[in-house]
C-alpha cells in the first residue's frame, strides 16, 4: 500500500487533536480513575472497529449517501453528546453523593464508561465520512480497497489505543493534583463543556 507511513502520521496528529473523544476519557480517568478511562478507550475502539467494518463492507458510504440515514445518526449522535455534557455539567454542582450511593454506583461505573465511549464514537457519522473520505487519499489508483482499508482502519484503532494508553497513563501520574476537588469540578466543567460544545457543532453540521 501507498504511502502508508504518511498515513500513520496523519493518523497520529488527527488522533491527538482535542475531541468528544479525549473529553469523554479525560473526564471519567478524573471521575473514576484509570480503569474508567481505559473502559472509554476500550469503548472508543470497539466503535472504530465496527466503522471500519463498515467502511470495508461499504455499508459507511451507504450512510453518507443517504441524507435521511446521515441525518438519523447525526442527530442521536448529537443528542447523546450534548446529554453527555449536560449530565457532566450537572454533577459538577451537585450536592455530594452519601458513602452509600457511590458504593452503590460504583459496580456499574465501568460498565457505563465503556458504553458511553462506544456510543460516542459509533453515533458520530463524522467518523464514517472521516473512513470514506481519508482512508481512499492513501490508496492506489484502480485497486481493491477491501485489504488496505481492513488494514488502514485497524491501524488507526490501534494508534489511537495507544495515544489513549499514553494519556490515561499522564493523567494518572497526576492524579494527587488530578484528584483535588476543585481540580476535578475544573476538568469535570471543561470536559462537559467540550462534549456539549462538540454535540450542538454536531447537531448543525450539514449533510456532506
Amino acid at each position: 500500500m501507498e504511502h502508508f507511513l504518511l498515513f500513520v502520521v496523519m493518523s497520529i496528529l488527527l488522533i491527538i487533536l482535542p475531541g468528544p473523544d479525549t473529553g469523554l476519557v479525560t473526564k471519567n480517568t478524573v471521575t473514576h480513575g484509570s480503569k474508567g478511562g481505559l473502559q472509554t478507550m476500550a469503548g472508543i475502539s470497539a466503535g472504530l472497529l465496527i466503522h471500519t467494518t463498515a467502511a470495508v463492507c461499504g455499508l459507511s458510504a451507504l450512510i453518507v449517501k443517504s441524507a435521511m440515514l446521515f441525518s438519523v445518526f447525526k442527530y442521536v449522535g448529537a443528542i447523546y453528546l450534548v446529554y453527555l455534557g449536560v449530565t457532566t455539567l450537572y454533577a459538577v454542582f451537585k450536592k455530594k453523593e452519601s458513602a452509600i450511593q457511590v458504593e452503590k454506583e460504583s459496580k456499574y461505573r465501568h460498565k457505563s464508561a465503556f458504553l458511553q465511549g462506544f456510543l460516542t464514537n459509533l453515533l458520530n457519522p463524522k467518523v464514517a465520512v472521516f473512513f470514506l473520505t481519508f482512508l481512499p487519499q492513501f490508496l492506489p489508483a484502480g485497486s481493491d480497497p477491501f485489504l488496505p482499508f481492513f488494514t488502514m482502519g485497524i491501524t488507526y484503532t490501534i494508534l489511537t489505543v495507544i495515544w489513549f494508553l499514553l494519556y490515561v497513563y499522564i493523567i494518572d501520574l497526576m492524579s494527587a493534583w488530578m484528584k483535588k476537588p476543585s481540580t476535578q469540578r475544573a476538568v469535570q466543567g471543561i470536559s462537559g463543556l467540550v462534549l456539549l460544545l462538540f454535540g450542538m457543532k454536531l447537531a448543525f453540521e450539514k449533510n456532506p
